[in-house]
């Protein structure tokens, strides 16, 4: 089913892994989608991995995911390191195995790069992925937003300006980057609102894990961390276990204020540990999101 018919439907709770870097993990990521399966999300997604070097495993997944479970997935393409005819043989494997949406996107630089340089022959950003994927395809589509503006835009009007080509070439729903202030997200609406964005905006959750890690990933998305937030962080720097916990309660928080302001989902990025978000979930008891005692 595609993913814009279910936000007809219900407002809705995704989840987002990633393919492993090896095959032997491949197991592991399953079994981290069971459980969070228990909690019936409307969606899962499985990403390109740094750079697109673990595409294969991402299509590997994302059809098995397909064929043998009863769970819709959207998965991901973008144009690093792929001529157009490779991304064309991509959608139409997809296609065959019975693959309904896809979400668009430019990607980030392999790693040790520090700019995006498409290869000869490749798509150069988002738009033209998404306008390629519109003409040729099917498929249910979405795209990336930013609400605190993507790191190479350079001011918030371009930025939305942007969005709003994405959604003009032909996505059917935006899903956002993390974010910890929710009133970046609600500003985003607004100039969404606008710039004539009448397409669902889902907004993105990373439950915190450990201190390094989100402050690395704040840093190359360009995300804030709120000064409160970030004392505590910086207090429990040592002590991963309590930094968790603070993940956990943060991010409920967070999705109950969400949830409670109508929007029309919430997508976890899982980091394929499903843990904190089972937690979440465990919390906020949102309607058809339960696991039955």
């Amino acid at each position: 089913m595609k993913i814009k018919d279910i936000l007809q439907e219900k407002r809705t709770v995704s989840c987002e892994f990633f393919p492993p870097r090896e095959e032997d993990g491949i197991p592991a990521v399953f079994r981290a989608i069971d459980r969070v399966s228990a909690f019936n999300p409307d969606f899962i997604s499985v990403t390109y991995g740094a750079g697109g070097s673990t595409r294969a495993f991402t299509e590997r997944i994302t059809t098995q995911v397909k064929q043998d479970t009863d769970l819709e997935v959207m998965a991901h393409l973008t144009c690093v390191a792929q001529t157009k005819d490779e991304v064309q043989g991509v959608l139409e494997r997809l296609d065959d195995a019975g693959i309904e949406n896809v979400i668009a996107l430019r990607g980030d630089p392999p790693r040790g790069e520090a700019a995006f340089v498409p290869v000869e022959g490749g798509f150069h950003h988002a738009t033209e992925l998404i306008e390629h994927i519109r003409a040729h395809f099917g498929f249910g589509l979405a795209a990336a937003c930013y609400p605190e503006g993507h790191t190479e835009s350079p001011d918030l009007d371009w930025d939305i300006r942007y969005a709003r080509e994405k959604v003009d070439r032909g996505a059917d729903f935006l899903i956002s980057q993390l974010f910890y202030d929710n009133r970046y997200f609600f500003d985003f609406l607004e100039r969404a609102e606008q710039a004539g964005i009448n397409v669902p905006i889902i907004p993105g959750v990373l439950p915190i894990l450990n201190t390094a890690q989100i402050r690395r990933f704040t840093s190359l998305c360009g995300a804030t961390i709120p000064a409160e937030l970030d004392r505590q962080l910086e207090q429990y720097a040592d002590d991963d276990n309590t930094v968790r916990e603070l993940g956990i309660e943060y991010a409920t928080n967070q999705v109950r204020e969400l949830w409670d302001e109508g929007v029309p989902g919430v997508h976890f990025y899982v980091l394929n540990r499903s843990y904190s978000v089972s937690r979440i979930l465990s919390n906020l008891n949102l309607p058809g999101h339960t696991v039955p005692d």
